[in-house]
């Protein structure tokens, strides 16, 4: 993948809304992905004019005054900045379907971004669909300790990445390139997010399966599939992501893991928040 252009923008770092979010920077607009959920970056950057539809969306462009912004944000206000992730509304570490591995410019653009944040003394946090190249694990140590990398995953299906994530990492290379970051002793993380009901992968029922692939993560962030009437259609909709979410917390308790349950979804708020000790 390349991408088509670049575009401008006025400013880069900003506070996010999203409700375990904070600082944050999106240095691309657009996402190769192009995942089919719908994805709510996607309706957002066609609701203010960004992309016309998915087929402009699919095709990203690189913010290319991105490092003279935060050069200058950094000057001006990065004293107020306690961490940053990497990001809401597209992809650090996109994937390159052709090439079968990070595509190289949005990667080499978050590498700089990524260290600049750092060298100033700011953790970052990162989650992608795409996979982490085998260079960061390898210069891993040169980073802050307090970084945070993630990925995205709600199935450990094949047919499920490649119907609803079409441009987005094979699975396995997903949890491969994470763990490596994992083994080098890096925090890691992963959001399952939007978790899909059994009509929509049959698979669903069976979370455990998913986590135990996770196993070496450190913090889950989990929430259920809205803005599609699939998930809605399904007649045990609410009772379903009630017990599923349930599984989660207690493997979570079960294995030190800390977690987050999103907004909207059953036991999210203070008696769906568990937060334990990671395991020494």
């Amino acid at each position: 993948m390349t991408t088509a252009s670049t575009i401008t923008r006025k400013s880069l770092l900003y506070r996010s809304k999203v409700e375990y979010g904070g600082w944050t920077v999106n240095h691309v607009q657009g996402c190769s992905h192009g995942c089919r959920f719908p994805c709510y970056a996607k309706m957002l950057a066609k609701r203010f004019g960004r992309a016309a539809g998915y087929s402009e969306w699919i095709k990203p462009r690189v913010v290319g005054n991105a490092l003279e912004l935060l050069e200058a944000e950094l000057a001006r206000f990065g004293d107020r900045v306690d961490s940053v992730h990497l990001c809401f509304s597209t992809d650090p570490f996109m994937y390159d379907v052709r090439g079968a591995g990070p595509a190289a410019e949005i990667r080499e653009l978050s590498r700089h971004i990524i260290s600049r944040l750092n060298e100033h003394g700011i953790p970052v946090t990162t989650l992608t669909k795409g996979m982490y190249p085998d260079d960061l694990a390898a210069d891993v140590d040169r980073l802050h300790s307090a970084n945070e990398y993630g990925i995205s995953l709600v199935s450990p299906s094949e047919s499920f990445r490649a119907q609803w994530e079409p441009g987005a990492a094979p699975v396995e290379e997903r949890l491969s390139s994470l763990r490596a970051l994992a083994d080098k002793g890096c925090r890691t993380w992963v959001s399952i997010e939007p978790y899909p009901t059994p009509n929509i992968d049959p698979g669903a029922a069976d979370v455990e399966r998913l986590l135990e692939a996770l196993s070496f993560v450190d913090r889950v962030v989990f929430g259920k599939w809205n803005y599609n009437a699939l998930a809605s259609a399904y007649e045990r909709e609410h009772g379903f992501y009630g017990g599923v979410a349930a599984r989660v917390a207690e493997w979570c308790a079960r294995n030190g893991k800390s977690l987050h349950i999103k907004s909207g979804t059953p036991l999210a708020g203070e008696a769906g928040r568990v937060a334990v000790a990671r395991s020494a």
